[in-house]
């Protein structure tokens, strides 16, 4: 297989623009139920707990935000009907009238108020959705303003994964609370839902089984004539595929790359391959005075640049997309796919040179390398583990001795994300919710310095340079788009220069779909309930 290209954004998505075509061609009417299965599972029904994609389109299902995103990602009207800036620091959003919440009760204003304090609130895994120095308030039941302190022309880019909850249900079932990755008791909230979208959930047992229908109060038009929908788990990968190709299940994500040939030769299902926006990328610890599980003691090796470069020449990035990927992927001199970036092509990702990394390790004083645990989920992205396997094997050949710490998601996301941050050395997945650098500048890059400050959430081992900072506060007020872009330049010239993370690749997205079935393949890998069709 040849390698992914990346081509402009809206040639990527022109075929999911031609499938979502015939997405009305199927009788309304028609009694159907969409079975889909991915390789981890649906945790919790809190719409803040988990900033995954798998997770926020299941959720997209049942709550809804102001402003969404179409099938080109462009943004689009949600539960605004329209918004304006009447002033450059205020937007003023009109709200749809005569929306119902699932339980009945009706969508207003102030769900939206109470939304954005919860969505902010300690626990919360999407905290940077809504800007920080944002306060909404109240123009009448159906018109919200929200004031900023300073411009910010990207501040609905994040929008899309924000879901509105109804305020009267969370405070009667003791769920003002967002519940946290880490939490190890279920919320109400992580149980049940209440949102205003095409489906409500019936059944959910976490980990196991999820079951939608379609909700018959919705106040818009629904472009899928499917009235159920049950999702599963299915971790193994043979029993996944053949689920798929038996016509158990309708959908599967992801099929695995030996088995795509046999799936999009079989009689009742294809492979969609097109290119994801999601970069895999290596993290490591740069704030600990000690490395956690590592044999040196007194010291985090991470601290020093030269270490944070070795591990980045002892990776040969091209064989793990040419060996482990198959030629599904391409790899990535950035944390930001090149069609999110338009200054992207300047970059270039350091030459593999294993000499050169022993070199540098011997220099900062670890001529024979030293231990390290790398946490790697299992059941997240395209040949997680698999990755992580070939990054052990290529490091060792360099002297360090990688213990490899491959779990479930579930588990996987409890222990390194906040509030816990317990990883010395990881592997992660991101695709920018806004599709904007400034994401990745003040989420993944920022500095985890304040507390109370939603700067770095996702920045798990505390990679800092105030510098990178002072240029994502300007990135974000900025409107002259030839400046901003470089000022993002400058700001990834200097994290690749403080060897910060090490980008892998952008993986290709591989959904396995029956033939019966019509559905839009976005670029965000997000599949979308409301836009699925299946032949009776």
């Amino acid at each position: 297989m040849s390698p992914v290209k990346f081509r402009p954004l809206l040639a990527c998505l022109a075929a999911a623009t031609a499938l979502a075509a015939g997405l009305s061609a199927a009788p309304a009417s028609a009694a159907n139920t969409f079975r889909f299965a991915f390789q981890g599972d649906l945790k919790s029904l809190d719409p803040y707990t988990l900033k995954e994609t798998f997770t926020i389109a299941a959720h997209g299902a049942v709550y809804e935000s102001l402003v969404t995103r179409d099938k080109d990602l462009k943004l689009a009207p949600g539960l605004a009907e329209s918004w304006e800036t009447p002033e450059p620091t205020r937007y003023r959003f009109k709200l749809r009238r005569n929306v119902k919440f699932h339980d009945g009760s009706p969508f207003t204003a102030d769900d939206v108020i109470f939304s954005a304090e919860r969505v902010r609130a300690p626990g919360s895994n999407f905290q940077t959705n809504v800007p920080a120095d944002a306060t909404f308030v109240k123009v009448d039941d159906h018109t919200v303003d929200m004031v900023l302190k300073n411009p910010n022309p990207i501040a609905l880019y994040q929008f899309g994964g924000w879901y509105i909850m109804s305020k009267a249900w969370a405070e009667k079932h003791d769920a003002t609370k967002p519940t946290p990755v880490s939490a190890t008791t279920p919320s109400y909230a992580a149980l049940h839902e209440n949102g205003t979208g095409p489906f409500t959930i019936t059944e959910h047992q976490p980990g196991v089984r999820t079951v939608f229908k379609k909700f018959d109060g919705y106040w818009g038009k629904v472009e899928s004539n499917i009235d159920e929908a049950v999702f599963t788990t299915i971790s193994n990968d043979a029993t996944r595929v053949a689920a798929l190709l038996s016509g158990e299940v309708d959908w599967v994500d992801p099929v695995p790359l030996q088995d795509q040939s046999r799936v999009s030769s079989s009689a009742n299902a294809v492979v969609v391959n097109a290119p994801e926006l999601r970069t895999i990328y290596l993290g490591m610890d740069q704030t600990s005075d000690e490395l956690r599980g590592s044999n040196v003691k007194g010291k985090n090796p991470f601290k020093d640049v030269r270490v944070r470069e070795a591990f980045f020449r002892a990776i040969d990035e091209d064989a793990i997309v040419k060996r482990v990927m198959r030629g599904q992927a391409a790899a990535a001199a950035l944390l930001i796919a090149p069609p999110l970036f338009p200054l992207a092509g300047e970059f270039k990702r350091p030459a593999y040179d294993p000499n050169k990394a022993k070199a540098l390790l011997a220099e900062a004083g670890y001529p024979n390398g030293f231990e390290v645990p790398l946490d790697c989920p299992n059941d997240r992205y395209v040949n997680d583990e698999a990755i992580c396997q070939a990054i052990t094997s290529m490091l060792a050949r360099v002297g360090v001795k990688v213990n490899l710490l491959a779990q479930p998601k579930a588990k996987y996301f409890a222990k390194i994300l906040k509030p816990a941050y317990d990883t010395s050395f990881y592997l992660l997945g991101w695709t920018p919710s806004s599709m904007d650098s400034h994401n990745i500048l003040y989420e993944i890059t920022g500095c985890r310095t304040d507390k109370a400050s939603p700067r770095g959430t996702t920045n798990l081992g505390n990679y800092c340079n105030p510098k990178v900072d002072a240029l994502a506060d300007k990135i974000e007020r900025e409107t002259d788009q030839e400046a901003r872009n470089l000022m993002i330049k400058q700001a990834y010239d200097i994290v690749m220069n403080d060897w910060g993370y090490i980008p892998l690749h952008q993986q290709a997205l591989a959904w396995g779909v029956s033939k019966k079935v019509k559905l839009v393949p976005r670029a965000d890998n997000q599949m979308m309930l409301y836009w699925v069709s299946k032949e009776p």
